[in-house]
């Protein structure tokens, strides 16, 4: 899937690459240096690529003029501990490089990534995020997303905020 749009700003192109690609890694390490400055350490969690692979996730970029500036992705999540349910899919590595923030290029990867999860049959998007990201729960709140239990290797961190948001409805 490959989706092309002038702006005023430059042509921005949204593709699924998976999260492999060299792109999506240099992104993935650009967040990390992100997470370093805002809580002192990279994200521990473990990912891999094959979890981003149809049916079972989706990783995509953004492109401006060519360039990567963006990216999310999303891999399925099955019932289990900590309430994670049957058709879940928890949303990983958003991130918008800060040359490019201000565009509602977040807000449009998070409602394409919604939309890629729908139609691969899941019903809710599961994430977690820090209270050291304020934009980043200002967005997910303005798009619909709400508290749920805590899950994952920072549920018991105080800084830890997990958020859901049903997509059958969303979509």
């Amino acid at each position: 899937m490959e989706s092309t749009a002038t702006e005023d700003t430059g042509t921005v192109e949204f593709r699924i690459t998976g999260y492999a690609h060299p792109d999506a890694q240099a992104l993935s390490a650009e967040v990390q240096q992100e997470y370093v400055r805002r809580y002192g350490d990279p994200d521990e969690t473990v990912m891999h690529p094959e979890d981003f692979e149809a049916p079972a996730g989706l990783f995509m970029i953004v492109y401006l003029d060519g360039r990567p500036v963006a990216c999310g992705g999303w891999r399925a999540k099955q019932a289990g501990p900590d309430g994670m349910r049957d058709g879940d899919a928890e949303l990983k590595r958003m991130f918008v490089i800060p040359a490019a923030r201000g565009r509602g290029l977040a807000r449009a990867v998070l409602r394409r990534l919604e939309r890629t999860a729908v139609e691969a049959g899941r019903s809710r998007f599961v994430l977690e995020t820090g209270t050291e990201q304020p934009e980043a729960i200002a967005l997910y709140e303005s798009e619909g997303y709400a508290a749920i239990q805590k899950f994952g290797i920072y549920k018991d961190h105080e800084q830890s905020i997990c958020l859901g948001k049903e997509l059958a409805a969303a979509v």
